[in-house]
């Protein structure tokens, strides 16, 4: 026995060949409220540069694209800049919307989230709502609720390794000073006074050969040289 959709009329707004379905919404469509997480913006970056990364890292020689392709580089950038909000995690633009921020076709918008969800860079929910239309009960899709993923489950990325840190001779370290009696003789030479040059012998104590020079300077030239 055929159900009620059959004699219903078609929805506004849904073009095409007729549906029996009672109201034409994807069958896994949810009718609560999503529960988004916050994404700080210096977070929500670093995806977006790993992302890229996780594009260059699966490129093959010969080829245009990598797992996400550039449709899905510009979806992406388009979702994290300029759909996304920060603070609440809200992400459910439309598919024009996401085409126009992407400066791509709705189609090519389309290959692209197919794209980031199989490398499991995103994820999404579909949604619809109910309202009434003419005294009775119906369904309208409304758009997807969009989740960025973190990087440890996108398929075939990994981490590049951290850089070793800096060898101290090769910047940032200060040169190794030269010997105390090498510092007093280029002092005496440049026309230093001998209480500067005999200072200078006993300003490292540990310098056996320097405390010595000195002691032979008091003694030579008396206390106050």
């Amino acid at each position: 026995m055929r159900s009620i959709a059959y004699a219903l009329p078609a929805l506004p707004g849904f073009a095409g060949p007729k549906t029996y379905a009672a109201w034409p919404v994807w069958r896994d469509s949810i009718m609560s409220e999503p529960k988004y997480q916050p994404i700080p913006k210096r977070r929500a970056v670093q995806l977006y540069h790993k992302a890229r990364r996780f594009e260059r890292q699966t490129r093959r020689p010969g080829r245009q694209d990598g797992a996400l392709g550039r449709n899905g580089i510009l979806v992406l950038h388009a979702l994290i800049f300029d759909c996304l909000n920060h603070a609440s995690g809200r992400l459910d633009p439309s598919y024009e919307t996401i085409a126009r921020k992407a400066c791509i076709s709705p189609r090519s918008a389309a290959r692209g989230l197919a794209r980031l969800k199989l490398a499991g860079v995103l994820n999404w929910v579909r949604r619809c709502a109910a309202s009434w239309r003419d005294g009775r009960f119906c369904l309208e899709q409304e758009t997807n609720a969009y989740a960025v993923l973190p990087a440890s489950q996108w398929l075939g990325y990994f981490e590049p390794p951290e850089a070793p840190p800096p060898h101290p001779s090769t910047w940032g370290a200060s040169p190794p000073l030269p010997p105390v009696a090498e510092l007093a003789a280029s002092d005496l030479a440049a026309g230093a006074s001998r209480r500067s040059v005999l200072d200078v012998l006993e300003s490292d104590p540990g310098d056996g050969i320097a405390a010595a020079l000195a002691r032979l300077g008091r003694t030579m030239f008396g206390a106050n040289p």
